[in-house]
């Protein structure tokens, strides 16, 4: 259908089709919608809702999560998002009930006050280690590790080299045997760890100590 019969069909002028069909037709009324609709054969419908397109608000925290238990599941690990811990929420929790051990998987995707950070993991961390000896049984109680997944930023790779003496007396556990342990399984390392993920959260990678 050419614009002039259309548009005379419509009951608009051309010209203001013309602007409607190259994507000008925000302030046409909803009459002028549905008659085009009518005109030509086609269903039309208005709806609320939230735009699909549009990013969660804590989306980028959300990918890293999400990073952490895709590889760890083929580990043998059991994820748990957002774990509730009395009055704090751990990211992300994984357990192997088969080799008894619990993971306490810290997400960051921007670092902010490094020493309520790790507070709040170390509060945890003993929590963690009492539901250990609950679930245990009469066994040995689980084993509890701790690591930090930090998106591979260069405001965050700032901060880790800032205060790299400060962190590395606290994350001593070796970086590479921290992604095996979460990628692969195998003995958890007895201190924390610190790994990178990258930006856009696909993949994990070692962190190198400071010279």
């Amino acid at each position: 259908m050419k614009q002039e019969a259309l548009a005379a069909r419509v009951g608009i002028s051309q010209a203001r089709l013309a602007a409607i069909e190259a994507g000008r037709g925000g302030g046409a009324p909803a009459e002028v919608w549905f008659a085009l609709g009518e005109a030509l054969g086609l269903y039309l419908r208005f709806e609320f809702g939230r735009d699909p397109q549009q990013e969660l608000r804590d989306a980028a925290h959300l990918d890293v999560q999400e990073l952490v238990a895709r590889v760890a599941e083929p580990a043998g690990w059991k994820p748990e998002w957002e774990s509730r811990s009395r009055n704090r929420w751990i990211d992300v929790r994984l357990e192997d009930r088969r080799q008894r051990r619990i993971l306490i998987v810290e997400c960051t995707n921007t670092l902010g006050d490094l020493g309520e950070a790790m507070r709040s993991s170390d509060h945890k961390v003993r929590e963690a280690e009492q539901r250990a000896v609950a679930i245990g049984g009469e066994g040995a109680s689980f084993a509890v590790g701790l690591v930090w997944v930090v998106r591979d930023t260069k405001a965050n790779r700032q901060l880790v080299d800032r205060y790299a003496r400060l962190l590395e007396s606290r994350f001593t556990g070796s970086s590479v045997a921290w992604l095996k342990v979460l990628a692969v399984g195998g003995r958890m390392p007895s201190e924390p760890g610190l790994v990178w993920s990258d930006v856009r959260a696909t993949r994990l990678f070692a962190r190198r100590r400071a010279r």
